[in-house]
Order: C-alpha cells, then sequence, then structure tokens
C-alpha cells in the first residue's frame, strides 16, 4: 500500500530538506519539556530536586503520624524508619518514642535516636534531666560518636541508679572515653573510680594498663580486685607481673581472685587444628 503523503510538505527537491527539520524539531521536543527554553534548563532540574526534597519531607510526616497508631507493631516499625532517615526533624518525635507505653518501640528509639548522630545531642542531653526517661537517654548517647555526649555520661557515673547504664554507655564508646575514665580513677568518690576502672577493663585500651596498674593500690578491696581483673582483660605481661604482690593481699576475696587470675595466666593458649 503506498504510504500516505504529508499534504503540507513540500514538493520535488525539497523534500528532504523539509523530512530532515522535522527530525530536528522531535528531537528537539524530546529532550526538553514543551515550551521550556533551553536556557531554564537548570531551573527546571532545581524544581525536580526541590519535589523531591517535598516528598522526604511528606515521607517524615507520614512515619510520625504513624507514631500515634495503637498498634506498638505500627509505631516501632515507624520509629526504625524515622532513624534510617536520619533527618534532624526526626529528633524530636524519637525523643518523643523514649516514652513510649511498650518497651519494644522504646528499644529501637534508643537505636533510633543513635543513626540520627549528632543533631540528636542537645535534645538527649537536656532528657537527662527526667528521670523517666534518664536510662534511654543515657543509652542513645552511648551510640553517638560526638565528644559533647562524654561529660554529661562521666556525669552520670555518680548516679547509683544509673552508673551502670552510664558505664555501658562510654564503654560502647570506646576509645574516646578513656582519657576521661582515666581520669576518673582519681575521683574522690569511690564508687566513680570503681566504675571507671570496669569500663577500662572492658574497653581494653593500652593506654589504661599504667593507671589500672596504679589502682592495685587503692585502699579498697573491691576496687583492687576490679583492677586486677581489669589487667587479666586486656592481657598485657605487664599487668601480669603488677598483679602478683596481690597474692599477699590482707582481703581474702582478692587473694583467691588473684590466685585463679594468675593460673589462668600461665596456661597455655589452645592450639588451633591445622586445617582450621
Amino acid at each position: 500500500m503506498e504510504q500516505e503523503r504529508n499534504p503540507h510538505a513540500p514538493t520535488g527537491a525539497g523534500t528532504e530538506e523539509f523530512d530532515e527539520a522535522m527530525t530536528d524539531q522531535v528531537a528537539d521536543q524530546m529532550v526538553m519539556p514543551a515550551g521550556v527554553p533551553v536556557a531554564d534548563a537548570a531551573g527546571v532540574a532545581s524544581e525536580t530536586v526541590a519535589l523531591e526534597e517535598e516528598k522526604v519531607k511528606d515521607e517524615i510526616d507520614i512515619q510520625i503520624d504513624l507514631l500515634n497508631d495503637p498498634d506498638w507493631v505500627v509505631r516501632r516499625e515507624a520509629v526504625i524508619t524515622l532513624g534510617e532517615m536520619g533527618d534532624e526533624r526526626c529528633v524530636e518525635p524519637l525523643a518523643k518514642a523514649l516514652r513510649d507505653g511498650d518497651w519494644q518501640v522504646r528499644e529501637v528509639a534508643i537505636e533510633a535516636l543513635g543513626q540520627v548522630g549528632s543533631p540528636a545531642v542537645e535534645t538527649l542531653i537536656k532528657l537527662l534531666r527526667d528521670w523517666d526517661v534518664r536510662k534511654y537517654s543515657i543509652g542513645a548517647l552511648g551510640k553517638i560518636r560526638d565528644e559533647r555526649v562524654l561529660e554529661p555520661l562521666m556525669r552520670q557515673l555518680r548516679n547509683d541508679e544509673f552508673k551502670d547504664d552510664a558505664t555501658n554507655a562510654l564503654v560502647e564508646l570506646g576509645e574516646p572515653a578513656v582519657p576521661l575514665l582515666i581520669a576518673a580513677l582519681a575521683d574522690k568518690e569511690e564508687m566513680v573510680r570503681k566504675q571507671a576502672v570496669l569500663a577500662l577493663g572492658r574497653i581494653k585500651n593500652d593506654q589504661a594498663i599504667d593507671p589500672l596498674i596504679a589502682m592495685l593500690q587503692d585502699k579498697d578491696w573491691f576496687t583492687r580486685l576490679t583492677a586486677a581483673a581489669a589487667l587479666e582483660s586486656i592481657g598485657d605481661d605487664r599487668g601480669r607481673t603488677a598483679i602478683k604482690p596481690l597474692l599477699k593481699d590482707p582481703d581474702m576475696v582478692v587473694r583467691m581472685r588473684v590466685e585463679r587470675i594468675l593460673a589462668k595466666w600461665k596456661k597455655p593458649p589452645i592450639s588451633q587444628p591445622a586445617n582450621a
């Protein structure tokens, strides 16, 4: 069948030129939206980015609304999603989730605030004043690598009820907490010294070896015992030599523990199978 001819197309020698012009026009329309000058291309791109950002904001609002859902599973998933978004707008809603009636929601709120990171630090420090959420705030601060969290956590070592939570948080922070924990070994409060020894033993940083050796002379028997256990945990030979005098410690519990530590230290490591 003969192809239908465009009635507006020129006839004769100009037909090829007309077809080429039409092809260029169609190509231009495919590259740019109709009616948009080439000079406005950057503006179109900016509008596209703005629309995408608006979509993210809308999604945050959706997840925030879901925090009020009566089903704890829905609330839990919303908290997880907000944490993954990591936006500063998520901080306040996640902080409120620390008060949720279900512990499983509160637990993931701690993780989520840790994911948001530094933007959540100031809010969490303020929440330390609130006894009801202090435990969860401490846990969240321990997941944020920001120097601002160190001093507030160190202060919680003086709180008998929350000292273990603070110790766990400082251990999770690891090496950044070591200098302050070493300084705390000289604190006038016995409880603070004990918690610092415990934390350093769990962090296992070589900087703590000499300060922990000095703690073997502490007047409190439990502190001496904990320092010996911390040195065992670090595993440096200097610690093994330093705890030997405690075999003559005036406290029987210390002597017995040190005997076990030294006996364990003498045991050769279990050899691995050749094909391991």
